[in-house]
């Protein structure tokens, strides 16, 4: 039996780590310079590891009946974590996935191979500039999970960014994004302003003590112009081994009052996480 041996490269944006998991035979964690950043089964596909991804998980199974295939844009890569998952539970699904470091996407490929016949296109490039260039009414979910370092890029924050991605949505698409912040929540509540402006239905799925201010950590956006399911969302991420709260209705623009849309010219990168916040035990 051959062990498997981590693998080591230098990659555009950073040193890239691909490790393998001592407890699943061929699961592997991918970090860059240090971070983590995916964590793939290859024997189980939808099995997602991360909380974040979880979540994101629990919004993909709602937004349409079980096993219904979707096309979805990803912005940010990684080791194509959420593309196996959708390819699995949503069998046919047609899948661009968008990732700035082409040297990530060519480690990843080669030693965590996509599965046979799955409908998943690898572009690399700018996730906004790729966003401005497709096609209107084009995607059924637009998921976002863009990290420069451990930094959501600021043209990836902004008014302009969030129109973009909604006309590249069609009319019962959603938008999900992965943000980061900590108390008192100043670029949180900007996302939230920013894209309340553009979609008439928000929500936030986080972990308690996130959302209670304390500690640093992910939050879930989850936007569309049609209502969703979010009593389903409630007893899903209630019951997750890392249960998280969903905000929404009254309550999330309560959170968000007194934040306002962020224009280009004004648009910074989410705050630097404190040192050790999204670190390896």
């Amino acid at each position: 039996m051959n062990e498997a041996i981590p693998v080591i490269r230098a990659t555009d944006h950073g040193t890239a780590r691909l490790m393998p998991d001592i407890d699943r035979e061929r699961a592997w964690l991918l970090t860059v310079d240090g971070a983590p950043q995916s964590y793939v089964d290859l024997d189980a596909p939808d099995h997602l590891e991360f909380e974040y991804t979880r979540r994101l998980g629990h919004v993909l199974d709602t937004v349409a009946e079980p096993g219904r295939p979707l096309d979805a844009v990803h912005l940010g890569g990684g080791a194509l974590t959420l593309p196996r998952y959708l390819a699995a539970t949503r069998p046919g699904s047609r899948q661009h996935v968008v990732e700035a470091d082409r040297g990530l996407l060519d480690l990843v490929t080669e030693h965590l191979p996509l599965p046979t016949g799955a409908d998943i296109a690898l572009h690399p490039g700018d996730a906004r500039a790729w966003t401005e260039a497709a096609p209107d009414d084009s995607a059924d979910v637009l998921i976002a999970d863009v990290f420069g370092g451990s930094r959501i890029p600021a043209h990836l924050t902004s008014l302009g960014y969030a129109r973009e991605a909604e006309r590249v949505l069609r009319a019962d698409g959603v938008y999900l994004a992965n943000l980061a912040d900590a108390a008192p929540f100043a670029f949180l509540r900007s996302q939230l302003a920013t894209f309340a402006d553009v979609f008439e239905e928000l929500l936030l799925i986080a972990e308690p003590a996130v959302l209670r201010g304390r500690r640093f950590g992910n939050a879930v956006l989850v936007a569309g112009h049609r209502p969703i399911d979010t009593a389903a969302l409630v007893r899903r991420t209630a019951a997750d081994v890392f249960p998280a709260r969903v905000e929404h209705g009254p309550a999330l623009r309560d959170f968000t009052d007194g934040a306002r849309p962020v224009r280009d010219e004004e648009a910074v990168p989410s705050p630097e996480p404190p040192e050790g916040a999204f670190g390896i035990g």
